[in-house]
């Protein structure tokens, strides 16, 4: 995807960096007009650790293919791949207007205090806000990729084998759950569910065997933090007995088993806050269209996800649900899709990018009108007559009758 992106980025770059030609009103008759990109000068980019090459690179591109310097910060919670960036852009890029600095805590608050042209940033809502807070004493604009509880809204009529995959190849194929786009839990009515839970177990002991805490195609948990963080969703009074697959953990390989939860209470500590780990709840309703007021109650997820075939249910989805993005019949794809923007809404986010987004997010559109010396209208100028204000009214806000109308009359 990295590779994509700066392939785009080299293909297109000339055609998004060309002024757009727009048109002008008769009230700045004779004139011509454009739209000039220009850069708005040095960023910084925080970025995360679940992808901590493509999610720190990626904005980069963005940045200084519209012409600006960059400080990118890596998160402090991947430090290998931390000390990678360092190295690497520091061997192959320009030192003048990229570098990195590494660090945790500490480090980003000095990054935050000073005053930057745009910060980007991708993480959890909490420090967005903190990142938000300091941006606002320097008015700087940020764009904020966060995350949020990603629902999957499963129909029954539908090839539940090729969706049963795509739902697990989002959940647990993205770094075990360990994504902002994956899964977060599942909504299907409860006459459906057996079949869904059959097939998720089927798939899922396909994909990862008897014993996936062996498997080589199942992520471990970042760090112990997170892995407690996880076990503590799990120990909800409100969740127990609610397991009918997985749920095997082993804290000294910080592993934890893909974990299918059924008949989820909505007011539990799981239905509360983003899961980003391999534990997918369902919950269950009489009717597939109720799905989308328990979407709508919750804040905007990054993403939502449903599986039907049913074109009336496609379009309702479309409609009626926010997020930031929208799959029907996939999961968690559209992250490729250089022609879609990528980025939240809400709780979920500020402003987006991947491909022309990425540019746009880090430039300035200037607007440009150009006049010559003929044309200059005494109407604009004192003394205001009625007649003048008539016109000057029928110029500004007026159409060409209008116009007409009040000429008429001064004539």
């Amino acid at each position: 995807m990295l590779k994509n992106s700066c392939n785009v980025a080299l293909k297109e770059l000339k055609h998004w960096m060309t002024s757009e030609k727009v048109k002008t009103s008769i009230a700045t008759f004779p004139s011509s007009a454009e739209i000039v990109t220009e850069p708005l000068g040095v960023v910084l980019v925080i970025s995360a650790w679940n992808y901590p090459f493509l999610l720190s690179l990626d904005p980069v591109i963005g940045a200084i293919a519209a012409g600006n310097a960059v400080v990118l910060k890596p998160s402090e919670i991947s430090p290998a791949t931390s000390s990678l960036l360092a190295k690497l852009l520091w061997e192959y890029m320009d030192n003048s207007s990229i570098r990195v600095v590494e660090g945790a805590v500490d480090e980003t608050s000095a990054l935050l205090q000073q005053k930057w042209d745009k910060i980007f940033y991708t993480g959890n809502g909490r420090v967005a806000r903190v990142v938000m807070a300091a941006a606002a004493k320097h008015l700087t604009p940020v764009v904020l990729e966060l995350g949020g509880k990603s629902p999957a809204v499963v129909d029954s009529n539908i090839n539940l084998e090729v969706a049963t995959r795509r739902i697990i190849a989002g959940k647990w194929g993205s770094n075990n759950g360990q994504a902002c786009i994956s899964p977060d839990y599942i909504i299907t009515t409860k006459e459906y569910a057996p079949k869904l839970v059959d097939a998720l177990k089927t798939e899922l002991e396909a994909f990862y065997g008897k014993n996936p805490l062996d498997s080589k195609d199942l992520s471990r948990i970042v760090n112990s933090n997170h892995f407690a963080r996880l076990t503590k969703l799990l120990d909800d009074d409100k969740v127990s007995g609610k397991i009918v697959y997985g749920g095997e953990k082993d804290e000294s390989k910080l592993r934890i088993a893909p974990t299918v939860l059924l008949d989820i209470p909505r007011d539990s500590l799981i239905m509360s806050e983003e899961i980003f780990g391999p534990l997918l709840p369902i919950i269950t309703v009489d009717k597939l269209e109720e799905s989308f007021d328990v979407i709508n109650s919750a804040p905007k997820p990054l993403a939502a996800y449903i599986f039907t075939n049913n074109k009336a249910l496609k379009e309702q989805f479309v409609t009626n649900v926010s997020a930031g993005g929208l799959v029907v019949n996939d999961t968690a794809i559209h992250l490729a899709v250089h022609t879609l923007p990528f980025g939240g809404v809400g709780e979920s986010g500020v402003g987006a990018y991947h491909g022309k987004f990425s540019f746009d997010a880090f430039s300035h559109k200037k607007a440009v009108l150009y006049r010559g010396f003929i044309g200059d209208a005494s109407v604009r100028y004192p003394p205001y007559t009625n007649i003048k204000m008539r016109l000057l009214k029928a110029l500004l806000g007026g159409g060409i009758l209008d116009i007409i109308r009040a000429l008429f009359r001064w004539s």
